[in-house]
């Protein structure tokens, strides 16, 4: 997200939480923010730019990072882009009602896959009420016989001649 206000460009990468991102994650992050400095001092923006990690959830409670960027989470991250000191909570309502909603839809649809799943699996590797484990293993792990000579572990050597 990018936006401007009063004479600062905001560079906004939005995350779920605080712990979303290994070093390389963070370090990558930190590389998009520079691109983009260089890209908006390049086309002579007079704005001043600050970078932002921003959190849906959770806590952070140092936001300036020693790498030049700040870290927004939760309420305060939602309070910065809304500005709004109330919105991380006023959110929650509606978001539980649409979640019931789906849920219902989600349950009733994960109940159909799930009998069609174990009639297929019923169909195909069960034999009397019972799981035949062999068949189960040699489709999970049996060489298929269409691959090549090659992929079964074994290599023919050429002759030179």
């Amino acid at each position: 997200m990018e936006f401007d206000n009063d004479g600062v460009r905001y560079i906004v990468t939005i995350k779920s939480g605080p712990k979303w991102g290994n070093r390389g994650q963070i370090h990558g992050m930190l590389n998009d923010f520079l691109e983009a400095k260089q890209a908006l001092v390049s086309s002579n923006s007079k704005l001043h730019i600050e970078f932002i990690n921003g959190c849906c959830y959770g806590r952070d409670d140092t936001p300036y990072k020693k790498q030049n960027y700040y870290k927004y989470c939760g309420q305060r991250f939602w309070t910065f882009i809304s500005g709004e000191e109330t919105l991380y909570t006023d959110i929650i309502e509606p978001l539980g009602h649409t979640a019931m909603e789906r849920n219902r839809e989600y349950q009733e649809s994960y109940a159909r896959i799930t009998k069609r799943f174990v009639a297929d699996f019923s169909r195909d590797f069960c034999e009397n009420g019972s799981i035949n484990w062999e068949k189960l293993v040699q489709f999970n792990s049996g060489i298929k016989d269409e691959l090549p000579r090659h992929s079964r572990g074994k290599t023919t050597k050429k002759k030179r001649g």
